[in-house]
């Protein structure tokens, strides 16, 4: 087991008691709320149900782990381009068979890795490219951040919503800063809870469908033979299966902040073949039941990194608590009331403190920003990545994080340890000193 860091407050196998349990793990529910239901919302498919798959699949993902990483899965992003389009053309059931289709890619290269091992990573992946990688996975976030904190739902600028973001966000740094014992364990939570209390009086908050909501709600589950019967849509599990190459990079890249920030490594222990198959089977139980692929989520682990409380057993209880949520009606309702500029005015810390983790690992590692190729590969990583200079090759889209990666990955293994002008520098430093 490995020593726990003297920072931390719980660690990864650390069980909180029962009081605590209950508000750590709702404080991990809020913060990946938002961003799990708005990808069924913008979808067309059933919130309740993507908030029932991602608590199921992240309670498959922690056993399949072992209980050794503390992650949550939640509805991915990365699929939301086919998903609309199947959506228009076979409806769900197309969907489903492209959800399992990419947790089998997951599923399939998971046993590749546990027969050639992951000694590799360590020498694709050094802290040039994990570092400025890291940094890439909160700053890309940035944009959509500030948009939830000031883009309306007319889809223009509202100064209301700049002040709420920007109150939830100093109210959040107050908690974390001043507050102790078990309130400053969530700091997160609070300052939703205060961020939201705040938009009621600014007027942003819309209380008509908590009103309409029923306390007790069944989600509308699509399962194959059950409520429809499946056919093989090859253009659905064609159109989506791909992607999982480039979700797999972004998924490496939050084991990569997980390993930072509890000093562990993750790829050996339990093994980047159980992370890849925890995630694959977490998206065919998404895809059986109704739900989007998912993945490992960066608000999650932002919330590790600013509370310092690393406990799987939280995370095992946001996913119960999830599942819970999915059947009332109620209380669904009203975590979707949540308004935008609250998540964004959050979101501008916890992205923050992943970009801000990025650079502890070169600066831990003492990465010489001197060097020229150090200075290639890490300015190359960043602006490709924080830009989303996306690559599009026909109906496929690999985010500009997925491309960042491997010109990172290849520049590090290509260019020598050092430049031309600095051997020359170097020869001629020698012959003077001789």
């Amino acid at each position: 087991m490995a020593e726990k860091k003297h920072d931390v407050v719980l660690d990864v196998n650390e069980r909180p008691k029962p009081g605590q349990w209950v508000g750590l793990s709702i404080q991990h529910m809020f913060s990946m709320f938002g961003s799990t239901v708005l990808v069924p919302i913008l979808v067309g498919l059933n919130p309740g149900i993507a908030l029932f798959s991602s608590g199921v699949g992240t309670l498959m993902y922690i056993l399949i782990t072992k209980g050794k990483i503390p992650a949550y899965m939640g509805s991915s992003f990365s699929f939301i381009v086919p998903m609309v389009a199947l959506m228009k053309t076979v409806g769900y059931p197309g969907i489903a068979q492209g959800t399992i289709a990419v947790g089998c890619v997951y599923l399939i290269v998971s046993l590749i890795v546990s027969k050639i091992g992951s000694d590799w990573i360590d020498k694709i992946l050094p802290p040039i490219v994990v570092g400025p990688i890291i940094m890439v996975i909160g700053l890309s976030l940035a944009g959509t951040a500030a948009k939830d904190a000031t883009i309306n739902a007319a889809g223009h600028y509202d100064l209301r919503y700049f002040l709420v973001a920007l109150l939830t966000l100093m109210i959040t740094i107050f908690f974390n800063m001043y507050l102790k014992g078990f309130m400053g364990l969530i700091p997160i939570l609070l300052g939703i809870i205060f961020g939201y209390g705040i938009a009621c009086l600014f007027g942003l908050v819309n209380f008509a469908p908590i009103a309409k909501a029923h306390w007790i709600s069944l989600p509308a589950f699509q399962i194959p033979f059950v409520t429809y019967h499946p056919h093989i849509f090859w253009g659905a599990i064609l159109s989506m299966a791909p992607i999982a190459f480039v979700t797999m990079t972004e998924h490496m890249g939050h084991i990569m902040v997980l390993n930072e920030l509890t000093d562990r490594d993750f790829f050996k222990d339990p093994g980047l073949n159980h992370t890849l198959a925890g995630d694959g089977t977490a998206s065919i139980i998404a895809g059986l039941v109704g739900g989007p692929p998912v993945t490992s989520y960066g608000e999650n682990i932002g919330v590790l990194a600013i509370t310092k409380v690393h406990s799987v057993y939280v995370l095992g209880g946001a996913a119960l608590f999830a599942i819970l949520f999915s059947f009332i009606g109620k209380l669904s309702a009203l975590i979707q009331s949540i308004p935008s500029p609250v998540i964004g005015g959050i979101s501008f810390l916890l992205f923050g403190v992943i970009a801000s983790n990025g650079l502890k690992v070169l600066i831990d590692n003492k990465v010489d920003l001197g060097k020229k190729r150090n200075l290639m590969v890490a300015s190359t990583i960043l602006v490709i990545g924080i830009g989303n200079a996306y690559l599009q090759l026909g109906q496929y889209q690999f985010s500009g994080l997925a491309v960042a990666s491997v010109i990172g990955v290849i520049l590090n293994l290509i260019l020598p340890d050092k430049a031309n002008s600095e051997k020359e520098v170097e020869a001629k430093a020698a012959k003077r000193n001789d």
